[in-house]
């Protein structure tokens, strides 16, 4: 006998696509990646991390997925120093402040649908596309301290005439405790919700409802020790969808410019029949001049598809 996997509300809740991660390195590991500070960038996991971006960052993802499905991603994150009038050192002199941007977009759908008619007559292939963008803007408000704000805008076009929209908000905060250790603080999809009219195309028999995304309250913590090429980092995740999610990661500067990775993500203590994602990944960066270009894979496991995820992100620092 086969029991039941046990029902967990998160798995009906709307924005999915936006839950899975971003780019091959966050993916990579386990995207427990809400305190990291090194590397490339970007707001989606924590927007008070931005100001510690070095240089301008471009990054570009494409997910090889099953089932007829896409998940894209493109981003930008850079850090703008602002000294005092009145500082007079020329050489070395600190910022007054450190303020970060970072602006992308997150790109999801699903491509030839079968549409039929009430008689069961082909109508044509279908396709659905949903879309998160975002920018969020951070300050270092301390050596030690930084918070950011990043605001979401939500576009879901499901079938014909129907589509939401709607416009969310993630708050976060990241805390220096010292060169080696950074503890982070997070609250996402804040009002973030589809609210859908079907009158278009049921005219009077049509309705209007709303589908709340979950909010996400996640605190983490990331150890790096320079000398020997070590990152790591774990996180907790809080929401209101009955989860409480555990994830961690670590990666390795095995050599030069070349970084492996690993981690775990949605290990679930509330229900441990939810499937648990783990990760492998690898980063190779190469210099040409001031550019630095990198190349991001990641594969992960997924349970219910006739194959796992692989994703290959492109990075640009200049």
């Amino acid at each position: 006998m086969i029991a039941q996997p046990e029902f967990t509300e998160m798995s009906v809740k709307p924005g999915s696509f936006s839950r899975i991660g971003f780019g091959a390195r966050g993916i990579g590991m386990g995207n427990a990646v809400s305190s990291i500070t090194e590397g490339e960038l970007v707001s989606y996991y924590n927007p008070a991390i931005t100001p510690f971006q070095e240089n301008n960052s471009f990054q570009a993802g494409y997910s090889f997925l099953t089932l007829d499905r896409s998940l894209n991603f493109l981003s930008y994150t850079r850090k703008f120093d602002f000294y005092s009038t009145k500082d007079t050192v020329t050489e070395n002199r600190k910022p007054k402040t450190t303020a970060g941007l970072s602006i992308g977009v997150i790109n999801s759908g699903v491509r030839k649908i079968d549409g039929r008619d009430n008689n069961g007559l082909p109508t044509g292939e279908l396709s659905t596309s949903e879309n998160q963008f975002f920018m969020g803007l951070a300050a270092r408000i301390s050596e030690k301290i930084s918070i950011g704000l990043s605001i979401k805008f939500f576009y879901y076009s499901l079938y014909e005439e129907i589509s939401a929209n709607s416009m969310g908000f993630d708050v976060g905060a990241l805390y220096r405790i010292n060169d080696n250790f950074n503890v982070s603080l997070v609250v996402a999809d804040i009002n973030s919700k589809y609210k859908w009219d079907t009158a278009p195309v049921y005219e009077q028999n049509g309705i209007v409802s709303e589908d709340k995304f979950p909010n996400l309250r996640k605190v983490g913590i990331s150890y790096r020790n320079k000398e020997i090429g070590i990152l790591g980092s774990i996180e907790f995740e809080n929401s209101n969808a009955e989860t409480n999610i555990l994830r961690a990661g670590i990666e390795y500067n095995i050599y030069d410019q070349f970084f492996i990775r690993g981690g775990v993500d949605q290990f679930n203590v509330n229900n441990t029949d939810w499937p648990v994602k783990p990760a492998l990944g690898f980063s190779f960066f190469k210099a040409f001049n001031t550019l630095v270009v990198g190349v991001d894979y990641a594969f992960q496991l997924e349970q219910y598809s006739s194959s796992d995820r692989h994703i290959v992100s492109v990075n640009f620092n200049f």
